[in-house]
């Protein structure tokens, strides 16, 4: 799907090795579940009505996503699923802003879903432990390799009520797009006084990332 939709795929740093962990990033289009799909071999927790979308929807179901229904009623049943994943090894990936955003900046992320940190899994030995984070940054930074900018930004994000069919036909007209992702190191719920504590460390690196990518600087 990568090579369909002409994606270019730059990496820096190192996925976690630990299985199985949760990988959370900030959330720009529809491509950051191909770019992160095609890089870490995990699961993805997403929202209900995703399992509806043309093509995206497809590839959802098929690498057996976990979907959020956000009813109340739903919750035990997500928590669930979660947990059977979790036990038997699996990484999950989610977007903790819940929602896209326009390339340029980031939502904060929200503590409530940390609350996947607050499990803990057994290794290979039985032992139990706590889960490890590990933050990871996404930015779109060139298109056919030329820079692009501030306003421009929006054009490659999927956000707001745009139509996704229109919007992929666009952008795949246009030529290669660059990602650039960053895997920051993993932390765990044991290192921070509570999860809020943990969704503001990882909302502020994976912000930070996110503006060194964009500015050429990333580390």
């Amino acid at each position: 799907m990568r090579k369909i939709v002409g994606l270019r795929v730059i990496v820096r740093g190192q996925e976690n090795t630990e299985r199985p962990h949760l990988v959370v990033s900030n959330h720009i289009s529809y491509f950051d579940i191909v770019t992160l799909g095609s890089l870490v071999a995990g699961d993805f927790v997403a929202k209900a009505d995703i399992a509806n979308w043309p093509i995206f929807g497809i590839m959802a179901k098929a690498g057996r996503s976990v979907f959020i229904d956000r009813k109340r009623s739903a919750t035990s049943d997500a928590r669930d699923q979660i947990q059977e994943r979790l036990d038997a090894g699996d990484t999950l990936i989610m977007f903790p802003e819940s929602t896209s955003g326009d390339g340029n900046r980031m939502k904060p992320f929200k503590s409530a879903l940390f609350t996947v940190a607050e499990r803990q899994v057994a290794d290979r030995q039985g032992h139990k432990r706590n889960i490890a984070v590990q933050p990871v940054s996404i930015a779109y930074t060139r298109l056919n390799g030329l820079p692009i900018g501030v306003g421009w930004r929006p054009y490659v994000a999927w956000y707001g009520d745009m139509d996704m069919m229109p919007h992929l036909w666009t952008i795949w007209k246009l030529g290669i797009l660059t990602v650039e992702v960053t895997f920051h190191a993993p932390v765990t719920l044991a290192d921070f006084p509570n999860r809020k504590a943990l969704a503001a460390h990882c909302d502020q690196v994976v912000r930070n990332g996110m503006a060194g990518l964009l500015a050429g600087r990333a580390a």
